[in-house]
C-alpha cells in the first residue's frame, strides 16, 4: 500500500511539473510570429485615403481605438480623439479580463517599425511579443490584401499625434496563458477582389468589418449559432442586454425579405451631415447598440450592395432574436 502511495504521489509530482513546464513554454516562447523586417510603407496621398476609408468604414480600427460617446444611439466618435485608444472591455461586458484599446497615433508608434505595426494588425502581436486578445479581429485581418494593410499604416502614420497611455489589457487565467497560442502568421490575399466578382468582393469586405464575430452567438468566446444568426449577447449597463441580429437570408428571422436599396438605405440613414444620434440613458433601460451605424454609413452604395449580396448567397437560419432586454432598473 505504501509503495501505491509513493508511486501515485510521484505520478501527481511528474504532472505538476509537466504541467509547470508547459506552461512555461507556452507563455515565455509564443506567439512565435516574426516580424517581417523588410516593409517599408511609402505614405502616399493614395494609401492614406484608402486607409482612411478602411479604418474609418469598413474595419471601423477607429470604432475601439478613439472615445466613443455612449450617451448618444450608436455612440458615434468624440471629435478629436482619432486613435488615441482607451476603450475598455472587461468583465462586466462579459469579457475574461480587462482589454484596453491602445493609443494608435504616431504618439505611441513612433518607435514601432512598418514591420512590427503589420504583424500586430494581421497577427495580434504588440512590439514587446504580447499577445493579443482577439477583439481586434486579427484572424481576420491576416486574410487581408497586403495592400490594404500597407494602407492602413500608412494612415496610422498619417494621424495627428494624440498623447495618451492607456493602461495594458490583462486577461484572466486560463485566458492569459491561452492567448499565448492564437496568434498566427498573416496569410494575406495578393490583391482584393474585383468588384465585378460581388460575392467575393463582397466577402471580403464582409470579413473586413468582421460582422460574423458579433452577429454568431457565441458562449464563452467559441461560436455555437450558425453563422450570421445573430444573437450574440452583449451585456449593457443598469442589467440590459443586447442581442445581435440575424443577418442570414431567412426570409421571416433574418434579411431574406430586404431588397438590396433596403438594406443599403439602412446603413446610409446615419451618414454624417443627416443624422443626428439622440441621447440615450440605458439606465433607464432606453437601447442602446454597439453597431457603429455612422462609422459603417461611410461606406460606398457599391460597398454595401456588395456586403448585401455575400449575405445573400448564405444559408437562412432560422433564429429570431430579441434584439434587446432591460435589467431590473430598466
Amino acid at each position: 500500500m505504501k509503495k501505491l502511495l509513493k508511486f501515485v504521489g510521484a505520478l501527481v509530482v511528474l504532472f505538476v511539473f509537466l504541467v509547470a513546464g508547459l506552461l512555461a513554454y507556452v507563455t515565455k516562447f509564443l506567439p512565435n510570429v516574426a516580424v517581417k523586417e523588410d516593409i517599408k510603407v511609402e505614405v502616399t496621398p493614395e494609401r492614406v485615403k484608402r486607409g482612411e476609408y478602411l479604418a474609418n468604414h469598413v474595419g471601423v480600427c477607429m470604432d475601439c481605438h478613439s472615445t466613443r460617446n455612449w450617451s448618444a444611439f450608436s455612440a458615434p466618435l468624440v471629435a478629436g480623439t482619432l486613435g488615441v485608444g482607451g476603450e475598455r472591455f472587461d468583465q462586466n461586458m462579459g469579457f475574461p479580463g480587462t482589454f484596453v484599446a491602445p493609443n494608435v497615433t504616431p504618439h505611441a508608434l513612433a518607435s514601432w517599425s512598418d514591420g512590427e505595426i503589420y504583424r500586430a494588425i494581421t497577427s495580434g502581436v504588440s512590439k514587446d511579443g504580447r499577445p493579443m486578445f482577439p477583439i481586434m479581429p486579427y484572424p481576420a485581418y491576416g486574410e487581408m490584401a497586403t495592400e490594404d494593410v500597407y494602407s492602413i499604416i500608412a494612415y496610422l502614420r498619417s494621424l495627428p499625434p494624440m498623447v495618451s497611455s492607456p493602461e495594458l489589457s490583462k486577461a484572466d487565467f486560463p485566458v492569459s496563458v491561452i492567448m499565448h497560442t492564437m496568434p498566427k502568421p498573416a496569410q494575406p490575399l495578393e490583391e482584393v477582389p474585383a468588384k465585378s466578382d460581388t460575392v467575393a468582393y463582397g466577402a471580403y469586405l464582409t470579413k473586413l468589418a468582421a460582422c460574423t464575430d458579433c452577429h454568431t452567438k457565441a458562449e464563452k468566446g467559441k461560436p455555437v449559432g450558425e453563422p450570421f444568426g445573430g444573437g450574440f449577447v452583449f451585456a449593457m449597463p443598469g442589467g440590459a442586454q443586447l442581442r445581435s441580429s440575424n443577418i442570414t437570408p431567412h426570409l421571416t428571422t433574418g434579411i431574406g425579405a430586404w431588397s438590396k436599396e433596403q438594406f443599403v438605405a439602412r446603413f446610409k440613414a446615419f451618414a454624417t451631415g443627416t443624422y443626428e444620434p439622440a441621447a440615450v440613458d440605458m439606465m433607464k433601460g432606453e437601447m442602446q447598440t454597439v453597431m457603429p451605424w455612422t462609422m459603417y454609413a461611410g461606406m460606398t452604395e457599391e460597398d454595401l450592395g456588395a456586403i448585401y449580396d455575400y449575405l445573400k448567397t448564405l444559408k437562412p437560419a432560422e433564429n429570431p432574436v430579441q434584439v434587446w432586454t432591460t435589467g431590473a432598473g430598466g
